[in-house]
């Protein structure tokens, strides 16, 4: 029997270990290093950065603790109207660890044309909004805003925003919960019992 070359051995070895169901080697280094990724985007997506409303740099890391309502709002909408409904819930929650967050988006039958100084000035006088409104961001297509590619592509809760004030609430420990249509009002029962349950679970949390 002629002596098995290097080559050959070498074939024979790639071989037994494909039939072993091993990786190779670049391929399993492949794999880590997405599932690494995937870590990282699901744990650090509240640091993924934004400008305020007032230009100043932020994330969702300023509201760590709190339960977070992010809101993709527009000024001239039919639904503009759940300003009212939003700032209401903050009024009532804010106390108790909760915040609305506003992002501004052009994105739907061009609803928000304005700058942001026009649309704080906008929102102050007609709706007297005082929870955190954030610059003009995009929230669907090749320019979405990271956090909203997170939110709609990434999340637990994937799907693409398909008008002004969709509603993502997220709990007390960053993690998405719960997401509304634009009809679903701020103050319904949906709304509001969910951003209960949360507050009653950390309630007990904080007890035991």
């Amino acid at each position: 029997m002629k002596k098995m070359t290097t080559v050959g051995l070498a074939a024979a070895m790639i071989a037994s270990l494909a039939l072993a169901g091993t990786p190779a080697p670049n391929a399993t280094k492949e794999s880590k290093t997405e599932s690494i990724m995937t870590e990282q985007t699901a744990s650090d997506y509240r640091a993924i950065p934004f400008k305020t409303i007032d230009g100043d740099t932020s994330s969702l890391k300023a509201f760590e603790g709190k339960v977070v309502l992010v809101v993709n709002v527009a000024s001239h909408c039919g639904y503009t109207k759940q300003y009212t409904g939003l700032e209401a819930l903050y009024d009532k929650y804010k106390n108790q660890g909760v915040v609305v967050v506003g992002f501004p988006a052009n994105n739907f039958g061009g609803q928000e044309p304005g700058s942001d100084e026009e649309i704080k000035e906008f929102c102050t006088t007609k709706f007297d909004v005082s929870f955190p409104m954030m610059s003009k961001v995009s929230v669907k297509g090749d320019d979405i805003h990271p956090l909203f590619k997170y939110l709609t592509q990434t999340s637990n809760i994937p799907g693409d925003i398909a008008w002004n004030f969709n509603k993502f609430l997220i709990d007390q420990k960053g993690n998405l919960v719960a997401r509304w249509p634009s009809k679903v009002e701020p103050m319904s029962e949906e709304i509001t019992g969910k951003i209960g349950e949360l507050l009653k679970a950390t309630n007990a949390e904080n007890k035991s």
